[in-house]
């Protein structure tokens, strides 16, 4: 198979070939059952066992203990804003930690459903680019909740620690994390993740919430969107993202067949990420053309944003990236610059491609 070009898209992400080729040799006819997953009964014996087998597998991945359900829903993380406060908030108060712009736009769409309070916000005139010590944090203590975004793909902050300290029910948003390293399921009380950037395809959403998180949802709630429902009914009190969620079980699969300096699964994948990131980063530091507005403790091992301290010659760049096949590197709308996103699927042949072309480019301009 030739080499394809590198994928730096925040997402939908990139996926390991791997994947894609075995989805590929099995599109037509799944397993000698004739059929393709696509055109699988989601009620059928063959979709109940690629369903069972992807709940094992992230299960054994994630340790997640029996007590903790795993939904298979829709509507992504954008939806979540609304969905945990719909049926964790019991309509009274939850309190958000602000570190970029989706735990903004998380915090804002919780306002139609109850009482929130930011317990921490790290914006400032230059917009986000740090975590605010954890003794500056002022939760409530009747709060329902506390949410916060494990890492924020715009901005490029990532939690390096859990706040478990608040001693409140933790809920995170962990859509560009979830995956790309080991995390503490029993020190929260939910995760969620859309699937397009560590797990799959769009179209997927996958909820972690223990038992006792269940059944408090609001009387507005939609059924399809209620976690007790979702939960009692194995995922499929509505036809299930079933492509999707097929998809996102290759991974599971993938990532625990992945090696790195004797390490295996996930451990294997946090070792491979960690140098892929301190590769780049090594790169932006080092120079006099690129820099990174992240305070050290808390850059994003996922999402590296970097400005050209020459804005005029972006384009330039952009166009020099293309012609080498280092695709999706324009930085977001909102903060403009570049970012490269190095999802599991990255591999490092890709980080270190970026690098030459970034150094070759710092010496021609």
């Amino acid at each position: 198979m030739p080499q394809r070009p590198y994928n730096f898209s925040a997402g939908p992400a990139a996926m390991p070939d791997e994947v894609l080729l075995q989805a590929a040799a099995e599109m037509l006819d799944w397993h000698g059952s004739g059929m393709s997953v696509m055109e699988m009964s989601h009620r059928g014996p063959q979709f109940g066992q690629i369903l069972a087998q992807a709940e094992a597998d992230l299960r054994e991945l994630l340790a997640v203990p029996a007590d903790y359900h795993v939904l298979f829903m829709q509507g992504g993380a954008l939806a979540e804003n609304a969905i945990v406060p719909l049926n964790l908030s019991h309509g009274a108060k939850a309190d958000y930690v602000v570190t970029g712009s989706w735990s903004q736009k998380s915090q804002l769409e919780a306002r139609k459903f109850c009482d929130v309070h930011l317990a921490a916000s790290a914006r400032d005139a230059t917009g986000y680019g740090s975590i605010p010590p954890l003794n500056m944090w002022k939760p409530r203590r009747d709060a329902q909740y506390l949410h916060y975004c494990a890492n924020e793909t715009i901005d490029g902050v990532e939690f390096h620690f859990v706040p478990a300290q608040c001693d409140l029910p933790l809920v995170a948003d962990m859509s560009s994390t979830i995956l790309s390293r080991s995390v503490d399921v029993t020190a929260h009380a939910c995760i969620y993740a859309g699937a397009q950037k560590n797990i799959g395809p769009a179209g997927l959403t996958l909820v972690i919430i223990h038992r006792d998180m269940l059944n408090h949802a609001l009387p507005s709630c939609p059924s399809a969107f209620n976690y007790g429902v979702v939960a009692q009914n194995g995922s499929m009190y509505n036809t299930p993202p079933t492509y999707a969620i097929y998809m996102a079980g290759l991974v599971f699969q993938w990532i625990k067949r992945q090696t790195e300096d004797g390490l295996q699964g996930i451990l294997a994948l946090a070792a491979r990420n960690r140098k892929k990131a301190d590769l780049l980063y090594t790169c932006i530091d080092s120079s006099a053309l690129y820099i990174n507005r992240v305070a050290h403790d808390c850059r994003s091992r996922m999402n590296v944003p970097f400005f050209l301290r020459d804005e005029t010659l972006n384009d330039a760049f952009l166009q020099g990236a293309q012609q080498r096949q280092l695709l999706q590197l324009k930085g977001h709308k909102s903060v403009g610059g570049m970012r490269a996103s190095i999802y599991n699927a990255m591999p490092c042949a890709g980080v270190e491609a970026l690098v030459d072309y970034m150094r070759e480019f710092e010496r021609l301009h």
